[in-house]
């Protein structure tokens, strides 16, 4: 009779206990985000494997980081629709017909790190494809509560994840932010977060999203562990870039 009250016991823990164990892994103490929950995330891939993240702005352009892309011949696909790599029934592949990194970008440099990729084809919003707004402008308040998704590593070691995840993180004050990076970090044009979980490597790229906003672009963080809060995650301010990016779209029209 124990042994049967036992089993019961067990199996009523089973859903628990398996849930538990699938949230806790990937991007650093993040869970696995509700399928399709962000409709405007994509992958960019080279030769299909994933490399960086990235998110759409309008049904023909996608923002990334400019250090995600290392310049010609390299060449990046984007996948869109996508939340299990594994399952590829919901999502495609969409090609790069321009690369338009900032014009102050350098690749040893962390500055002006932002890149749009315009489409070779205009994706169609549907359940499961759709893009994200941008701020108007000003800036992001230290302890505001945002979120990060992607693809990335649970540790700098670690493999990618196939599945999106996500995970809550909190801005700091931009005197915190230079207290901690120094001269890396330049308040004009961006903006720093940590939390409890956090982007790691291959999360690059990805949005930083306040409320329904895309407010910064997934720039770089600390060489020795994922989410340090000693030198937190860093992300390219998108109010700072406005005027540019609005010439972009705008000169294409």
């Amino acid at each position: 009779m124990m042994i049967i009250i036992s089993l019961l016991l067990l199996a009523s823990l089973l859903p628990h206990l398996t849930f538990t164990a699938r949230v806790n892994v990937g991007i650093v103490n993040g869970k696995e985000a509700k399928p399709h929950s962000r409709p405007y995330m994509v992958s960019l891939q080279n030769r299909f494997k994933h490399t960086c993240g990235g998110f759409l702005i309008s049904d023909e352009f996608v923002m990334t980081a400019a250090h995600c892309w290392k310049g010609y011949p390299e060449i990046l696909t984007v996948v869109v629709g996508a939340h299990d790599f594994r399952k590829s029934e919901d999502s495609y592949r969409v090609e790069v017909k321009s690369y338009i990194s900032h014009p102050h970008y350098t690749f040893c440099s962390r500055q002006n790190d932002i890149m749009l990729l315009r489409l070779q084809e205009k994706v169609k919003p549907n359940n499961y494809v759709n893009w994200i707004s941008l701020p108007k402008e000003g800036d992001v308040s230290g302890g505001t509560l945002c979120s990060v998704a992607g693809w990335g590593r649970k540790e700098i070691n670690d493999i990618l994840s196939n599945r999106l995840l996500e995970a809550n993180t909190t801005t700091e004050n931009h005197e915190e932010c230079q207290r901690k990076w120094e001269s890396k970090f330049l308040a004009s044009q961006m903006i720093c977060a940590h939390g409890r979980g956090g982007s790691c490597r291959g999360d690059s790229g990805g949005p930083l999203v306040c409320g329904n906003t895309a407010v910064g672009v997934t720039c770089f963080g600390s060489r020795i562990k994922c989410n340090s809060a000693v030198h937190p995650n860093v992300y390219t301010k998108i109010s700072a870039y406005l005027p540019w990016i609005h010439q972009i779209i705008r000169n294409i029209k």
